[in-house]
């Protein structure tokens, strides 16, 4: 941890300047790419089902569990990468003062590879979710507003949460990059993956029901995704975040309140 705070102090960053411009040019690029890949496959899914080749919800959009992960991805990329930058680009900071002092280093690829890991297994899970929900709403020949009544608990479950000590402790870890790292640091390509991993899954405590509420709200509804994106990457890096986080529980409380009593409220069940 000493080599990591030497490295992180201010010493003339001149020489990391363009690399760290580098890598946050090359996490936007990526998140761009994965709103493309996402906005590509929303376009697609909505064509089959306007041309009424779909029945029921199908929240696994018709995909293998291969092609869905892939789906996931680029989803998490594209809503999770901004957040997550000011974490990556400290531990690239850290890596690079390293190779600048001739030291042993970490390519950052480690950290990242291992963060996208957990949001990879994560995916697995959701799809698992979706293929029993289908398969739960299919055989219990639940309508529309029964599906949305349901859709409306998971809102007001995910609204709660956002009030819990646990959202608390993991929104904490994401919002100081430095003191997760003076806290987990570890040294070699192994460190590197165990603190991709440890910081994935405080970043998956703090936000695994906005996610989880795609399911009501549609996995591919795209203005949705953008809104969650906004606000995890408003919550994390904002001096506002706190109360931001606690405004998003009143909104998800209320939503989820709407949606129970009001079916057609929820987006997915307007033909």
């Amino acid at each position: 941890m000493a080599a990591a705070t030497r490295a992180v102090a201010p010493r003339g960053l001149g020489p990391l300047a363009r690399p760290r411009t580098a890598i946050l040019v090359g996490l936007l690029v990526l998140s761009a790419i994965g709103w493309g890949l996402v906005a590509w496959q929303a376009s697609s899914d909505s064509s089959v089902m306007h041309g009424g080749m779909k029945t029921g919800l199908d929240l696994t959009m018709g995909l293998a569990a291969p092609l869905f992960l892939a789906m996931w991805v680029a989803m998490m990329v594209a809503m999770m990468f901004p957040a997550a930058a000011p974490m990556i680009l400290l531990f690239d900071r850290v890596e690079r003062g390293k190779r600048e002092a001739g030291r042993s280093f970490v390519p950052t690829a480690y950290f990242v590879g291992a963060y996208l890991a957990i949001w990879t297994a994560f995916g697995g899970l959701a799809f698992a979710l979706a293929v029993v929900v289908d398969r739960l709403v299919t055989d219990a020949h639940l309508d529309t507003s029964e599906w949305a009544r349901f859709g409306g608990i998971l809102l007001i479950a995910a609204g709660l949460y956002q009030l819990t000590p646990l959202k608390e402790v993991c929104l904490s870890k994401c919002q100081s990059p430095m003191s997760f790292l003076m806290t987990s640091w570890r040294d070699g390509k192994a460190g590197a993956i165990q603190m991709g991993l440890r910081h994935g899954g405080y970043c998956l405590g703090c936000c695994w029901l906005l996610f989880v509420i795609l399911l009501p709200l549609g996995v591919m509804n795209v203005p949705a995704m953008a809104v969650i994106a906004l606000f995890v990457f408003g919550e994390k890096c904002l001096p506002v975040g706190n109360r931001l986080a606690r405004a998003a529980a009143l909104v998800l409380l209320v939503y989820g309140v709407v949606v129970t009593l009001i079916p057609g409220a929820l987006p997915t069940t307007v033909s």
